[in-house]
């Protein structure tokens, strides 16, 4: 068995660690596009071509599925990317877990990069999924860049900065950019108040691995003997995880340095995907 997952950059290492987690067996290939970083603010037309070039050196290498590990590809290229290369190879979106976060009961915060905060997509999630809750749109700028360098003084900056623009009495948090989740016990720190109930996190990857899985008629097996197929495309050259992806649990177990992963996001309940739904 072979995954794939693509990104612009380092936000695929969480999903790519849950997939790990699911299916240590399991062949990985990660695709990148450090040529064309950060996809956020290009035009949607753009970043599609800029995804289905990321997308068509995954596939070169024959994986039983491609996992979309970024909400914003997500949103502006999945249909052309399942339009090229489905029904032979399954692919696999990711929306922020806006769903499982409203169904937790309310106040939420919806952590996002700006381009996401306020859109008519993100807004249009809110309408289906929690019209009856209480959100806040909170918007991170530069998070998700400090995450990608690894850059500790950027990220404490970026994640306070947000922290101040979210209401005291959030329940719950999503992690509405797959970056994010590599720093999401920071994010907890930040936002958990001594006083107050403990705070959830909802991310996206652990959702969408198992989705990958159940497209393919795979069963979770953690207990698999683990495999070191591992490739790494850099916009299409074969190379290694950037360094700076080291500097997180998640690079360093595909890496092989390190033996487990923090508790980061929760983890949503059956039927709840943070990934967008089966077909």
């Amino acid at each position: 068995m072979k995954i794939a997952l693509m990104d612009s950059g380092s936000g695929l290492l969480a999903a790519a660690a849950a997939v790990r987690r699911l299916r240590p067996d399991a062949g990985l290939v990660l695709s990148s596009d450090p040529d064309g970083m950060p996809w956020g603010p290009r035009t949607a037309a753009d970043l599609t071509e800029r995804a289905l070039a990321v997308a068509r050196n995954a596939a070169v290498h024959r994986p039983d599925a491609l996992i979309v590990a970024c909400n914003t590809a997500s949103v502006h290229a999945l249909p052309t990317l399942r339009a090229e290369l489905e029904p032979d190879l399954p692919v696999i979106g990711t929306v922020p877990a806006i769903k499982p976060a409203a169904a937790g009961g309310g106040p939420v915060a919806i952590w996002a990069t700006p381009a996401t905060t306020g859109s008519p997509y993100q807004r249009g999630l809110i309408r289906s999924f929690a019209a009856d809750t209480e959100v806040a749109e909170v918007p991170c700028p530069g998070l998700a860049d400090a995450v990608e360098t690894a850059d500790e003084t950027a990220i404490t900056a970026a994640i306070t900065a947000a922290a101040a623009l979210t209401p005291p009495d959030v329940r719950s948090v999503v992690l509405g950019c797959t970056h994010y989740e590599l720093v999401a016990d920071r994010i907890r720190d930040a936002l958990q108040r001594p006083d107050g109930p403990a705070l959830t996190l909802h991310g996206s990857a652990d959702a969408v691995a198992a989705q990958a899985l159940r497209r393919i008629g795979a069963e979770p097996a953690p207990a698999a003997t683990p495999s070191s197929d591992l490739t790494v495309l850099l916009s299409g050259r074969t190379g290694a995880l950037p360094e700076a992806a080291l500097a997180y649990e998640e690079g360093r177990l595909l890496s092989g340095i390190g033996a487990g992963l923090r508790g980061g996001a929760a983890v949503p309940a059956p039927g709840e995907p943070a990934a967008e739904p089966a077909r």
